[in-house]
């Protein structure tokens, strides 16, 4: 391709490619905070911080929901014929078990991250595993959603599987 040719179809290239880098680029911070955010929960983990990891949280809402995948949901059936596939819980209740189980080692690692953001809500999906005295005890996929509160990124609903 002749130079005289070849400039104005790299300038349209950098146009088409412009915008939805700046567009990635405009939510970095957001999504940085929210990375924050996951690192807090995951420290307030191990370390029994009922309380950080319950400011992490907005305070007036509380939506979780666990999930038994097929293969842990046929198994606890067939233990106690009335189990649920799905559970609610809250995140007060995740909080306070944290801060009371003292006598063990618990740690949640997270894998395979993605963030999503427009600045206002977000959302962060991971593959998980919960471990307890170093042994993993479920794994899974978990979700949450989020909002941008006042005081900063707070998670507003929790939704996650268990294979156990």
């Amino acid at each position: 391709m002749q130079a005289s040719r070849l400039f104005p179809t790299l300038v349209l290239l950098a146009a088409c490619l412009g915008p939805a880098r700046a567009a990635d680029d405009a939510h970095a911070a957001d999504r940085a905070a929210i990375q924050q955010v996951v690192q807090q929960f995951q420290d307030a983990i191990k370390a029994h911080d009922g309380k950080t990891l319950g400011s992490l949280f907005l305070q007036d809402h509380d939506s979780w929901i666990s999930v038994l995948d097929g293969r842990t949901w046929k198994a606890a059936k067939a233990r106690f014929p009335n189990a649920e596939k799905y559970r609610r819980s809250s995140w007060k209740r995740f909080a306070a078990m944290i801060q009371d189980d003292k006598g063990s080692t618990v740690e949640e690692r997270f894998y395979n991250v993605r963030i999503e953001t427009n600045g206002t809500v977000g959302s962060v999906y991971f593959d998980f595993d919960f471990l307890d005295n170093g042994k993993v005890t479920n794994h899974g996929a978990e979700s949450w959603q989020m909002v941008h509160a006042e005081d900063g990124w707070k998670i507003s609903s929790m939704l996650f599987s268990i294979d156990r």
